[in-house]
């Protein structure tokens, strides 16, 4: 199925399940206000209001479209044969990159169906997907179907950073009594070695830390196997992680630094020096706080306080 295709399939899922729950009136909006509401083209809209015609669901008075009956499931598309595992795990991929890559910002708005095309998942696991940041207060719902990235303050900052101090430096002990068979022994050596050859080549591609960065707190993490650890892995990930609001003026030194910090870590880690990595990550972490705050209040003037 091309991607313009799926993506018409997907605007008529989404269509059928607001005409379902009521959200759309009857006469339906114009054209215009349809291709604003679902962020689509004229074209798209045509395609939509077509097939809802051919299927009963519409019927054309005028220059207006009625409704005529309820629609169901019948009436859509299977956009997808992925599994929604499957989807989940191809948009939060997606989610992170666009926020690395600067294409969602803090204080911007998008919908769930621009990133639901982007992303080629179904407009439902990105609803899904976007609800749980809503209960950071990272990201709102402006109106159904569009929301918001949120900026956050100092204060907002420094909590959340209790929360990771807490959780890295427990899975850190967690770490350091794996059994020597287990496999992230060797992914902390395999680790090592990828931050060795970024440093060795970081002028150019100090923006590729990012990712790094991601699975080097990822791999401590994992230690505690421990699900409420997992979850707030994901919100952690957007603020320390991907910095969708910080200052970049001195990314690339900072990226440096971290590089750093991180193989002190590692290779306490992998000699099994206790008291080293617990205090190289305790450093890298009040490293990663000045930065942060530091970064935070240089755009202070454009923050909106909650």
């Amino acid at each position: 199925m091309s991607r313009s295709q799926n993506l018409r399939h997907n605007v008529i899922n989404q269509m059928i399940d607001d005409m379902a729950r009521g959200h759309i009136p009857s006469p339906l909006p114009s054209q215009s206000a349809l291709a604003e509401m679902y962020n689509i083209s004229r074209t798209t809209v045509r395609h939509m209001l077509s097939h809802l015609s051919e299927c009963g669901v519409l019927t054309p008075v005028g220059s207006d479209y009625v409704i005529a009956r309820k629609p169901n499931h019948d009436d859509g598309f299977a956009c997808t044969t992925a599994s929604l595992a499957e989807q989940n795990r191809i948009f939060e991929h997606a989610f992170f990159t666009m926020i690395n890559q600067r294409q969602l910002r803090a204080g911007e708005t998008f919908s769930e169906l621009q990133l639901a095309r982007a992303a080629g998942v179904s407009p439902v696991v990105v609803r899904e997907y976007l609800l749980k940041f809503g209960r950071y207060n990272l990201i709102i719902s402006e109106r159904r179907g569009l929301w918001r990235m949120q900026q956050f303050d100092q204060r907002y900052a420094e909590q959340l950073f209790e929360i990771r101090e807490m959780l890295e430096t427990h899975a850190l002990q967690h770490f350091l009594n794996l059994p020597v068979t287990d496999i992230r022994w060797q992914k902390a050596r395999d680790l090592l070695d990828r931050h060795r050859a970024l440093r060795d080549t970081i002028s150019d591609n100090y923006r590729m830390f990012s990712v790094l960065d991601r699975d080097f707190h990822n791999l401590i993490l994992s230690a505690a196997e421990n699900v409420f650890f997992d979850q707030s892995l994901e919100i952690i990930s957007v603020i320390f992680h991907f910095h969708y609001q910080w200052d970049e003026s001195d990314l690339k030194q900072r990226n440096i630094v971290a590089v750093n910090e991180h193989m002190t870590i590692l290779s306490a880690l992998i000699c099994r020096n206790d008291l080293s990595a617990t205090a190289a990550l305790r450093q890298h972490l009040q490293t990663a706080r000045q930065t942060m705050i530091h970064s935070i209040n240089t755009t202070s003037s454009h923050s909106v306080r909650f």
